[in-house]
């Protein structure tokens, strides 16, 4: 198989209604898989996603707002991107995202793709890349502790069942598809405020992960607010931890 079978989604858990459940074999790994791609492809024609066919289609789409445009900022950096449209959901998930990422690593997320017509696709991608409605964008791989981050958030928001997402290698970058409906509920949960942040002392055996389902936050949160390099952490070691009301 091809590294570049591409606009393969690792599969996402289905935490949310109106996500499509993964096979188990392939289920957050950020690998990849056939099923997956029939899954992605699926959810698109279920949210009534339209498949854009050639780049007059977008460009009227944009016009009548159906798209919108991404758009740099200190937290986002938009590559060469031809088409630099996705949809409005989609920005969102841009948008928040590389507010986290730059908070936890200090750079600018870097977007390298976004909607692409059909008629544009490459030669190798398959007929149900979901590219063609806007719901995908791909990342720009980093390195170090912000490779990490990039990675174990991704990996949590594909257990919400919000996302899915593919690490490819040729070129290296992350492939990712936003679920409008889920991904709105989610955003819904999350609109109620902070209290006043508590801490917690890490006991043997703990795991970042372990200790944001307990505390209802996640693991780039818990490493932003400590300003962690990676996920390592010790025994006695006391976190804060940002907890919902």
């Amino acid at each position: 198989m091809s590294l570049r079978l591409s606009f393969l989604f690792s599969a996402a858990g289905a935490l949310l209604l109106g996500s499509i459940p993964p096979a188990a074999a392939d289920a957050q790994t950020l690998r990849g898989s056939l099923s997956s791609v029939r899954r992605m492809h699926r959810q698109a024609v279920a949210e009534n996603l339209y498949f854009y066919e050639t780049p007059s289609g977008v460009h009227n789409a944009v016009a009548k707002g159906r798209l919108v445009r991404l758009a740099p900022s200190r937290s986002v950096a938009i590559g060469a991107v031809r088409y630099p449209y996705a949809q409005p959901h989609t920005r969102t998930f841009v948008n928040r995202l590389g507010a986290q990422y730059r908070s936890a690593c200090g750079e600018q997320l870097v977007v390298t793709s976004a909607v692409r017509p059909a008629t544009r696709q490459p030669a190798n991608a398959t007929r149900r890349s979901v590219h063609p409605t806007g719901m995908a964008i791909d990342l720009r791989k980093p390195k170090g502790k912000c490779l990490r981050w990039l990675r174990s958030t991704l990996l949590e928001l594909e257990r919400a069942g919000v996302i899915e997402a593919t690490e490819e290698y040729g070129p290296p970058h992350f492939h990712v598809a936003v679920f409008p409906t889920p991904y709105e509920r989610y955003l819904a949960e999350r609109a109620q405020p902070l209290a006043v942040a508590t801490t917690y002392r890490v006991r043997s055996g703990d795991t970042l992960w372990d200790i944001a389902q307990d505390h209802g936050t996640t693991v780039g949160d818990l490493t932003g607010a400590n300003k962690l390099d990676d996920d390592a952490i010790m025994p006695g070691q006391t976190l804060i931890i940002p907890e919902r009301r």
